[in-house]
C-alpha cells in the first residue's frame, strides 16, 4: 500500500472553473517526488488539497491507508501526520525561534515539553541553527527562516512532507542553504512531495518526476528519463525554456 494515494481528485473555484482534472498519484512510503510544471497548472494547489487547505470537489485523498479529504471536523489531527514548508516562512514574530518550534508539538500534539526542547534543539543544531534559537524570525535572513520552518515541521515527527516552492522568495545566494537541508532529508529517507522550478535539484532529489500542466498529469517518469527523453511535447516545451 503507497503511503499517499489520490484518486480522480477534482478541485474547481467558482470564478476559475477547474484547477485539478482528474488527478490520480501514488507516493511511496521513503520515495521523493517532484512536481514540475508551469505556473498555475495546479501543482500548489495539489498540495493545499492534501493538507486539507483545500476543500475537493471530487475524488479521495489517502494516507496510510486511511481517508483524509474532506475531514473538516479533525483535519488538525491529519495535518499533525503531514507536514507543509510554505514559500513564505509563516514563522510567528513574536516567538524566537525555538518557541516557534515548538508550540505545535506541545500544543497540537500534547508531549513533554523536556522532549520536544531536547527534539527541536537537536533538529536545529543538524541545520546549523542551534546558536539561533533564542532569535526571533525578524533577526534571521531569508535562508535561516526557511530552515526554521522546514524544522518547525519536522519537529511534529510527520509521515509526509510537503514542500511547496520553498525557495521561491530567497535571494539566489540563499537557496543552495536550504536545499542541502532538503537534500540531506531525502538521503535519510524521509517521504516527500516536492513542488519547485529548481530543476538541478529536482535531477539531484527526486525518485520520480510528475509533470503537470492544465489541472492533469501529462508524465511521470524518472529524472534521468525526464530530463533527457520526456514522452510529451508539452514537457519538452517546458524544459526548453530552462535551457540557455
Amino acid at each position: 500500500m503507497a503511503l499517499l494515494e489520490i484518486k480522480n481528485l477534482e478541485k474547481s473555484y467558482r470564478e476559475a472553473g477547474g484547477i485539478l482534472r482528474g488527478v490520480s498519484l501514488n507516493v511511496e512510503k521513503g520515495e521523493v517526488v517532484v512536481i514540475l510544471g508551469p505556473s498555475g497548472c495546479g501543482k500548489s494547489t495539489l498540495l493545499r488539497c492534501i493538507n486539507g487547505l483545500e476543500s475537493i470537489q471530487g475524488g479521495e485523498i489517502y494516507l496510510d491507508g486511511e481517508l483524509i479529504s474532506n475531514r473538516k471536523k479533525d483535519m488538525h489531527i491529519i495535518r499533525q501526520k503531514v507536514g507543509m514548508v510554505f514559500q513564505s516562512y509563516d514563522l510567528f514574530p513574536h516567538m524566537t525561534v525555538l518557541k516557534n518550534v515548538m508550540l505545535g508539538p506541545i500544543k497540537a500534539q500534547k508531549r513533554n515539553r523536556d522532549e520536544v526542547v531536547k527534539r527541536a534543539e537537536s533538529l536545529l543544531d543538524r541545520v546549523g541553527l542551534l546558536e539561533k534559537k533564542d532569535a526571533y524570525p525578524r533577526q534571521l535572513s531569508g535562508g535561516q527562516k526557511q530552515r526554521v520552518a522546514i524544522v518547525r515541521a519536522l519537529c511534529m515527527n510527520p509521515d509526509l512532507l510537503l514542500f511547496d516552492e520553498v525557495t521561491a522568495a530567497l535571494d539566489p545566494e540563499m537557496v543552495r542553504e536550504v536545499l542541502d537541508v532538503m537534500v540531506d532529508l531525502a538521503k535519510e529517507g524521509r517521504t516527500m512531495l516536492i513542488v519547485t522550478h529548481q530543476m538541478e535539484f529536482a535531477k539531484a532529489v527526486a525518485d520520480r518526476i510528475v509533470f503537470i500542466d492544465d489541472g492533469i498529469i501529462v508524465e511521470e517518469n524518472t529524472p534521468g528519463e525526464f530530463f533527457t527523453s520526456p514522452k510529451s511535447d508539452r514537457a519538452k516545451k517546458f524544459l526548453e525554456a530552462f535551457k540557455f
